[in-house]
């Protein structure tokens, strides 16, 4: 075990020790795990009080500083489990799921050990899947059992896991003692129901433990050549790309996590991964790690993002229903994933972290925040299994060009020339279908012949950003990644409402990637230096602009 690098990488960051080949807790530790695993009536451990007394001598047996845990975590367990959670659901966590949990964390060790034995055998034959820091601007996979990850997030229930170095490494806290905290110095219902969502996963495993598994890759766009990565596009490949928009379906209503068919599903993340998951977030990313909880087992070994990278995680499996969000945000029982299992043993659930530019204001339009954006959206959206074909489309940073020479300007004069909000030139062979469900857009013909997207107002909440122009640099980087279909949820946001009439027309006109790309980089220029102030579908259509209305200045900032 000492040769192996991946395990080097990681140790400093697990609470355990390393020596004559194993793996091993210190025996205080294995001690105290042992009297927690007999139950309560041999523990006395029947208490959030108590349990956390108990976390407290575990942490100081194996040296953590006092200073590395949140000062109310105490409180916060106490009150948690000791007068929020009910009465008969205290007494079954205490009494059947603390055992299990402590005996879980007593074979951690073992699970590690069996875990890199087997990755040295190459779940990916000529692949590294072993755990690991997987770097920043190193493209990597980690493979997980879900047993594994289970023990990790135990390890992060009880706070066991050493602080130190972390920030440094830029890895987010994977500890769960500042979410506790939170009940105790500015509580809200919300983040009591969190707490609910991760003790009714720990509940379940305890049950009945999953048997699959998830992987967790840094996909990165490489800044310099490299034969086994996709470079980075520069501004001149997207203007001269001739792909051909991809199938767009728009629904109003409805949640990604809920969609069923076999896609990406984009997670609006923060740069370091689980944003404010484990304290007082519960937005869009905090609420799907709190509902697929092995989500959380990736911010232990993934630091944050650079521009050019995103993170795919295949196979978490969903533990919880929930309604709200925000403050709102309710945990509303059991869920019971039926994804189906690929031949790896994941569940085809399919998310994928992208960080948006964060209140860009007028920066947005510029052509370095359009290019920061597409090439973020492209990473996250990107397969690695064609990276010929990308290398091929970005050879010498060349792009075949626009197939019929449309320039910017006969490209406007479409918009411009148009009475409504219809074809001018030919009727759409696919015409608009809609269904009961709230869903438009073509019909999606290769549906089953791949993976599509399925995202929505990336970056468009908090973070600030320009709905209109992130459905469209959304629409062009799953277009130029070659999927199949994008759908869209604009969970009724207003600025959205002419989304449908905007993208069958411009498919109606059968534009590329490039006339895409070009046009909106033409508005975006107009609107960065003030030519403009009218939002990007009223501009592209002028018979939409008494529909839409003419931006604040929040955007302009």
């Amino acid at each position: 075990m000492e040769n192996k690098e991946d395990l080097k990488s990681i140790l400093p960051f697990l609470p355990l020790s390393l020596s004559s080949s194993s793996l091993s807790w210190p025996p205080p530790v294995v001690e105290a795990l042992s009297t927690l695993s007999k139950g309560p009536h041999h523990s006395k451990i029947n208490s959030g009080e108590l349990l956390f007394i108990a976390i407290f001598d575990m942490r100081n047996s194996l040296s953590l500083p006092e200073f590395s845990i949140d000062s109310y975590a105490s409180c916060g367990f106490a009150f948690f489990f000791d007068h929020l959670l009910p009465r008969d659901e205290a007494a079954k966590w205490f009494e059947e799921v603390v055992p299990q949990l402590a005996n879980l964390l007593l074979r951690l060790p073992s699970l590690l050990e069996t875990h890199y034995e087997n990755a040295d055998d190459g779940v990916l034959k000529g692949v590294k899947t072993g755990l690991r820091l997987l770097e920043s601007q190193e493209p990597g996979i980690v493979f997980l059992s879900q047993e594994l990850i289970g023990a990790l997030l135990a390890c992060a229930l009880f706070c066991l896991f050493p602080t130190r170095n972390r920030g440094s490494s830029h890895l987010p806290m994977v500890n769960f003692d500042h979410l506790f905290a939170c009940l105790q110095d500015h509580y809200e219902e919300a983040y009591e129901h969190k707490l609910k969502c991760i003790v009714h996963y720990f509940g379940r495993i305890c049950s009945s433990m999953p048997e699959g598994y998830v992987s967790f890759e840094r996909k990165v766009l490489s800044l310099e050549y490299s034969p086994s990565c996709i470079p980075y596009p520069k501004e001149k490949v997207w203007s001269q790309s001739n792909i051909s928009l991809c199938h767009f379906e728009i629904s109003i209503s409805g949640l990604i996590e809920d969609q069923s068919r076999e896609a990406i599903e984009v997670d609006f993340a923060n740069m370091y991964l689980g944003g404010g998951a484990l304290v007082r977030g519960c937005v869009q990313e905090e609420i799907r790690f709190m509902i697929n909880p092995e989500l959380i087992a990736g911010m232990l070994f993934l630091p944050c993002m650079a521009d050019n990278e995103a993170v795919e995680i295949v196979g978490t499996e969903r533990f919880s229903s929930y309604t709200g969000y925000a403050s709102s945000f309710r945990f509303n029982g059991d869920y019971a994933d039926k994804k189906d299992i690929d031949v790896l043993g994941r569940r085809k659930t399919r998310i994928v972290a992208i960080d948006a530019l964060c209140r860009p204001g007028k920066s947005q339009y510029r052509r370095e925040g359009l290019l920061r954006e597409i090439n973020k959206a492209f990473c996250g959206f990107m397969d690695q299994c064609k990276c010929h074909q990308h290398q091929q489309l970005f050879k010498d940073d060349k792009a075949v060009n626009i197939t019929d020479g449309r320039s910017i300007d006969n490209l406007l004069l479409l918009g411009h020339t148009s009475t409504s909000s219809q074809p001018t030139e030919e009727p759409l062979r696919n015409p608009l279908i809609r269904n009961r469900e709230g869903h438009s857009g073509q019909p999606l013909v290769d549906d089953h012949h791949g993976i599509g997207v399925v995202t929505g107002n990336w970056g468009c909440g908090a973070f600030g950003g320009d709905p209109q122009l992130k459905a469209m640099l959304q629409w062009i980087a799953a277009s130029q990644a070659m999927r199949p279909f994008i759908l869209y949820y604009t969970f009724g946001l207003e600025a959205l409402q002419m989304l449908d009439q905007v993208t069958q027309w411009i498919v109606s006109h059968k534009w590329t990637v490039g006339e895409l790309w070009n046009v909106l980089a033409e508005y975006s220029s107009q609107r960065s230096r003030g030519a403009t102030s009218i939002r990007f579908f009223s501009w592209l259509l002028p018979s939409l602009s008494s529909r839409d209305t003419m931006l604040n200045d929040s955007n302009d900032d």
